[in-house]
């Protein structure tokens, strides 16, 4: 297969000669875990080994001869060093750091080291775990840019993938150049993967989505400092990002968010009810407690004739599912809404139980699952009633939380046979 250096190998090209042996066992466990946070009631979470491997592209069959082996992104993915090597020499993966001025590296690790695997999938974690230390969004650009560097790269080029930390700037270099002019890159939308069966695999367990808008997002995080080198003599690609100050991403903030999905639980610093100008600021603020709802003097439902209150109120009715007392029952989205929208209806006690996430944005994953169990223990909630009691985005709670705990039977849906039922909800097992 390696006779010919122009040849290059597809992602997709069977191996026929590579079994289940070659694998890494604890990396496929590992993933079909983060597989099944990320799509817990999924029908791939039931099968053999060999048959989830084929339905994710790892495990291949050769139409005309009946013989099955491991693709090239399976072998790439699950399998370990000494294995890839025999089928792509020049594979190299390798992660270090100094600071700017040392060429002694405090911190290194390559994929030849024997000990660890030595696999794609098991080197972006060992990454990720060196950036435990820096913020949400440069994590966020690390993340894009080490999924690029893994995805794009031509495992049959020379120098490998390496990641490199220094202190003023992280810089990540693979093999192979941009399939699209780089102008394209940056402008986002085409996407042209050299690894598409590699890049799926990060699909299915949602670190990433195929709409080409890496490079923007990198960009964006980095305050248009990014630098993006393309070596045509040495067919090579070299993203170094700058360690960009926190005083100068705070002043930047909201065009972050625009392009960001990783703002769940990232403080709100350019908050709009923060500032000295803020419209939630003042005494007579239409909601100026924490937990107020409209409960201040000058509230826009304190008159003799608000639509909320009294008499004229329109939910005064004995049928009136926002009648109670101590009920915190606002509409999802607008006043209007149809018979067939549902409000998010939530009491006082739930609320209650909700404050300090709502309080907090950066609040400890194991207290956040704390607090879902606790809500859906009280009774059965619904993705957009826990995202307006926790004040998250549904899908972060999805991605983050809830796949977690449906996977781990801490929690279960309400209607397990039908994922996609309207009126799903989430229920804590007691």
């Amino acid at each position: 297969m390696n006779k010919d250096a122009n040849i290059r190998l597809q992602d997709n090209v069977v191996l026929e000669h590579y079994g289940l042996n070659e694998l890494h066992l604890e990396s496929v466990r590992h993933y079909r875990e983060q597989f099944a946070k990320a799509k817990p009631n999924h029908p791939w979470n039931g099968l053999e080994t060999k048959d989830f491997l084929y339905k994710i592209g790892a495990w291949g069959k050769i139409r005309d001869t009946n013989k099955e082996g491991l693709t090239l992104a399976g072998l790439l993915m699950f399998s370990e060093e000494r294995m890839i090597t025999e089928v792509l020499p020049q594979y190299f993966l390798e992660y270090r750091e100094h600071d700017d001025n040392d060429m002694h590296w405090t911190n290194r690790f390559t994929s030849q080291d024997g000990t660890w695997s030595g696999n794609i999938y098991d080197f972006y974690f060992k990454v990720m775990n060196e950036f435990k230390d820096v913020s949400t969004f440069e994590k966020e650009a690390v993340h894009e840019a080490l999924i690029n560097a893994i995805v794009h790269a031509d495992y049959n080029g020379d120098g490998g993938v390496i990641v490199e930390r220094q202190r003023s700037y992280i810089q990540f270099s693979n093999p192979g150049l941009f399939g699209i002019p780089l102008e394209q890159a940056y402008s986002g939308g085409i996407s042209h993967l050299r690894n598409p069966n590699m890049f799926k695999m990060f699909i299915y367990i949602q670190f990433c989505k195929r709409a080409g808008v890496g490079l923007k997002t990198i960009e964006t995080i980095c305050l248009q400092q990014l630098a993006v080198e393309q070596y045509d003599f040495q067919k090579r690609t070299v993203v170094t990002l700058p360690i960009v100050s926190f005083s100068e991403r705070h002043e930047h903030i909201e065009k972050i968010e625009a392009v960001s999905d990783w703002t769940d639980d990232v403080p709100l610093l350019d908050s709009v009810n923060k500032d000295e100008n803020s419209y939630n600021i003042e005494q007579n603020s239409v909601n100026n407690e924490i937990k107020s709802v409209n409960k201040e003097q000058n509230s826009l439902n304190s008159e003799l004739n608000s639509v909320n209150k009294g008499l004229n109120s329109i939910n005064n009715k004995d049928s009136s599912i926002n009648k109670d007392e101590n009920s915190v029952n606002i509409p999802f989205d607008s006043v209007n809404k149809s018979d067939e929208e549902e409000e998010i209806n939530v009491d006082q006690e739930l609320w209650n139980i909700a404050e300090i996430a709502r309080k907090k944005k950066r609040l400890a994953p194991t207290k956040m699952e704390e607090i879902i169990l606790q809500l859906c223990a009280h009774r059965p909630l619904m993705l957009k009633q826990l995202a307006y009691l926790l004040d998250r985005t549904p899908d972060g709670l999805r991605n983050n939380y809830l796949g977690k705990l449906l996977a781990e039977g801490k929690m279960r849906l309400k209607y397990p046979e039908q994922p996609n039922h309207p009126k799903q909800a989430y229920m804590t097992n007691k």
